[in-house]
């Protein structure tokens, strides 16, 4: 689900919206916690492995909702300047969700 933007004759560029993809930050956080609290079932190196996985999930997330938060602060006009920076983002955790062997 890569954050794309739509078409806004109104306001001009294509524009994202950015309640969806806080959504889909909040969902990703909820199933990383959920992935935590399974890594303590873990054997010790599957542990381990496991959760230097979720430790990268975690910080994708972090940087995902930055980008976000950056682009809040900068004023919804400015899509064009972030727009390829969130979509790094989003791609590199949506590729680490699909990569983490569970």
């Amino acid at each position: 689900m890569t954050p794309k933007g739509r078409k806004d004759t109104a306001r001009g560029p294509l524009e994202p919206n950015v309640d969806k993809m806080e959504a889909q930050l909040t969902v990703w956080a909820a199933k990383i916690d959920g992935l935590s609290a399974k890594a303590g079932h873990a054997g010790v190196r599957a542990g381990i492995e496991y959760r230097l996985s979720i430790d990268d999930l975690k910080a994708k997330r972090v940087l995902a909702q930055a980008k976000v938060d950056e682009y809040k602060a900068a004023g919804r006009d400015k899509w064009e300047g972030h727009q390829a920076g969130i979509e790094l983002a989003w791609s590199d955790l949506e590729d680490a969700f699909a990569e983490l062997k569970l």
